[in-house]
């Protein structure tokens, strides 16, 4: 049974730029459309979404400690910070809360550097490669482990 809490949803830097910005990499679909389709995802799982966009990573670590209290789950797509930030990294590790990293592209078939995830290595899981379908996938994920009862 959902116990009220939301899904953050936290996006990192540049994806306020989706739809316009290499759509052959990161398709067509804005940033507003995924929310969109992230809240009617959630809600088929009883559960809502709180979506934020950042391009500061110090507000991503803010918003990931304000959900040890207040999120059922995590979706987190950190963007270029995924492969540089120990902070993110930390912050995961910290909250209790389960975090599904998540990405459009798949990293691990792009340049070298994303090969790496510093978040993926405190995550509960990692979902990417599927485009804008990786955030519908990690909200599934998100709400089944929330619902089977937190941190399952």
């Amino acid at each position: 049974m959902p116990d009220g809490k939301p899904i953050y949803v936290l996006n990192g830097p540049n994806l306020n730029l989706l739809g316009t910005r290499e759509p052959h990499i990161y398709g067509h679909t804005t940033l507003a459309e995924i929310e969109a389709a992230c809240a009617k995802r959630a809600a088929e799982f009883g559960r809502t979404v709180v979506f934020r966009q950042s391009n500061i990573e110090g507000e991503l670590v803010t918003w990931l400690q304000e959900a040890k209290d207040k999120a059922a789950a995590v979706v987190l797509n950190a963007g270029a910070y995924t492969h540089t930030s120990v902070a993110l990294h930390d912050a995961i590790k910290a909250i209790g809360t389960p975090v599904i990293e998540t990405h459009l592209s798949n990293p691990a078939a792009r340049e070298d550097f994303r090969h790496v995830s510093l978040v993926g290595q405190a995550a509960k899981g990692v979902i990417a490669g599927f485009g804008a379908n990786s955030y519908l996938l990690a909200i599934e994920a998100a709400a089944l482990i929330a619902n089977e009862g937190q941190n399952a």
